[in-house]
């Protein structure tokens, strides 16, 4: 590995570790231990929580086929039936709102 310089390297490092784990008391055992313990569930709870609702629900579209031959007149009267349903349901919410606003007395 080149791009270490000479006195550092992995062979070294674990020649290293091995030197530390051989002087080392039971404390620092016990310390490292902890250390890569915490250090391990702090990357698990990272790892598992990035999968929970990360994605969105799946939708579903419902889309009404119409046929291809309808005239511009049967278009225009299937549009004022849409848009008479829109505003019945626009004045049902509005009421709604108005007669919650009577209850909570505003």
């Amino acid at each position: 590995m080149s791009w270490f310089p000479k006195p550092v390297g992995p062979r070294a490092a674990i020649a290293d570790l091995r030197a530390f784990m051989r002087h080392g008391s039971r404390e620092q055992f016990i310390g490292a231990a902890l250390a890569i313990l915490v250090t391990m569930i702090i990357i698990i709870e990272f790892l598992v929580d990035s999968k929970i609702n990360t994605a969105p629900p799946p939708r579903v579209v419902e889309v009404q086929l119409y046929s291809s031959n309808r005239t511009d007149a049967e278009i225009i009267a299937q549009q004022k039936v849409d848009q008479a349903k829109r505003d019945a349901a626009a004045k049902e919410k509005q009421r709604q709102f108005q007669k919650l606003e009577k209850e909570l007395g505003m």
